[in-house]
This record gives structure tokens, sequence and C-alpha cells, in this order.
């Protein structure tokens, strides 16, 4: 949040910027409107993976914006101490996205796609 937060306050012109990187990876196409799902992807992501909640969906766009950084560094030349923190995160948030929210988070409270670890115990003691 705390990178995502600057991008998203800087507004087209910051947006532009971020979003040029695409264009030099041959993706040229609206570059303002790249820039701000980056940045918000960034924010809003890091907001929502901190609360639970659109886990795998903030994970994927957190993904696909590291992979990009990671891209960006690898096409410049830098060395892999230069993006190895982006290609860390681009792991971390694919797993994520594999593993998905857990019995405890916003997810699964909110949208109820899992039981809570309760209910388990619950469910076992009233059989017996």
């Amino acid at each position: 949040m705390s990178h995502g937060f600057p991008k998203v306050i800087g507004g087209p012109e910051s947006w532009s910027g971020l979003g040029s990187v695409m264009t030099d990876l041959g993706f040229g196409y609206a570059p303002t409107l790249m820039g701000f799902i980056a940045a918000m992807s960034e924010f809003g992501g890091g907001l929502f993976l901190a609360l639970g909640l659109f886990t795998r969906t903030s994970s994927f766009f957190l993904m696909m914006t590291m992979i990009v950084a990671t891209l960006m560094h690898v096409t410049q030349g830098d060395s892999f101490g230069r993006y190895s923190h982006a290609l860390e995160a681009a792991i971390l948030f694919f797993s994520l996205l594999l593993i998905g929210p857990g019995t405890l988070s916003l997810d699964s409270i909110i949208f109820n796609k899992s039981k809570l670890p309760e209910d388990d115990l619950n469910k076992s003691s009233s059989e017996d």
C-alpha cells in the first residue's frame, strides 16, 4: 500500500509515466489507464489483502503488476538484486492466487466460501 498510495494521488501525469513501462514492453495502448490500474492494484490490492477481502482478485492484479515490474528491470539490463524484490513478490502473489483466502478471512466470513474451524468442532461433538 505504501508504494501504491503516492502513485494513486499522483494523478494522470504519474499514471502516464507508470503506464509507459508497458510501451517499453511492446504494449503501448492507453498508458494512463494502465498506470492507473497498476497504481490501484498496488494500493487497493494491498488494502484488500490486508483485510482478507477479494484475495484471489487482488493477488492476480498484484502478481501482474510485479511481473511487469520484473520485466521492466530485466529489459533495462538491471542486475538481479535490482529486480529480485518484484520477482519475489510476483511469486508470493501467485501462491496466494492458488491458495486463496483462509478460513478466518473476510472472504470466508462475508461470502461464506468455507466454514470456520469452530463449525467443524461443533458438528463432530454433536454427532457423538
